[in-house]
């Protein structure tokens, strides 16, 4: 079974719309992709999320509620993911900003060994639109920041397109992937090298959404604190 949780905090505008695409398109569009489940964690929504949500999970059987009771990208995750009993679990954001095709480069990849495999924008062969100068050097500065302060390869650990085998979740989690914000998702990567998992980095289409709540500064002034807590935190795998 796979396993796709999407993070929402006040998204009654566009959450139904963009979770049946999403269902459209796991129920159509991949052959012989199997079991698979939809898992809305609400981190705590004040509109109509809740109800829409619960709403959609009576109509359609793949689709599950998951309230979450603070707020954070990390802290929806690990609790979606810690009761999860799929093989394979991941996240999408729910703008839908990476293209669903890449979704059926999921499994063939764990089919070929590979322990956790997520997309990148930063990659030669990736196709971005419709993103700002601003967001972009942004990116990219980030990127280069982690690569050196933490010592990894990875091109693009903000993208929100991740997917793991689940018997993989605990051991990063105890490496170090455990911060309740939007650093979380790059912790993934980051502890995963640290590993030696078997990590896959997708090129992608992608296209920057007028629906993104991420504020820059905020977010580079949470990154700073994770990525030092990070590093300090000196996982058991990892010699000092």
């Amino acid at each position: 079974m796979i396993e796709i949780t999407i993070p929402v905090l006040n998204e009654e505008n566009i959450l139904k719309k963009n979770v049946l695409i999403l269902h459209y398109y796991l129920a159509n569009k991949i052959p012989n992709i199997g079991d698979w489940q939809i898992i809305i964690a609400d981190n705590g929504s004040s509109d109509q999320t809740k109800a829409i949500s619960i709403g959609l999970t009576h109509e359609y059987r793949e689709i599950k509620y998951l309230s979450v009771n603070k707020k954070g990208v990390g802290k929806a995750l690990k609790a979606s993911w810690a009761a999860s009993k799929a093989n394979y679990i991941g996240y999408m954001d729910l703008d839908l900003a990476t293209d669903l095709k890449h979704m059926k480069q999921i499994l063939p990849a764990f089919a070929n060994n590979y322990d956790i495999v997520y997309g990148s924008r930063l990659l030669v062969d990736s196709k971005v639109s419709g993103r700002s100068l601003k967001r972009e050097i942004t990116s990219r500065c980030f990127n280069f920041v982690v690569r050196k302060y933490l010592k990894v390869k990875l091109t693009d650990g903000m993208c929100g397109f991740k997917f793991l085998r689940k018997e993989v979740f605990d051991k990063l989690y105890n490496s170090g992937a455990n911060s309740d914000g939007w650093f979380f998702s790059t912790e993934l990567i980051v502890t995963g090298e640290w590993n030696h998992y078997n990590l896959l980095e997708l090129p992608i289409e992608w296209r920057d959404s007028d629906e993104s709540h991420v504020k820059i500064v905020p977010l580079a002034l949470e990154y700073i604190k994770a990525m030092r807590r990070l590093k300090s935190f000196k996982p058991i795998s990892i010699s000092s």
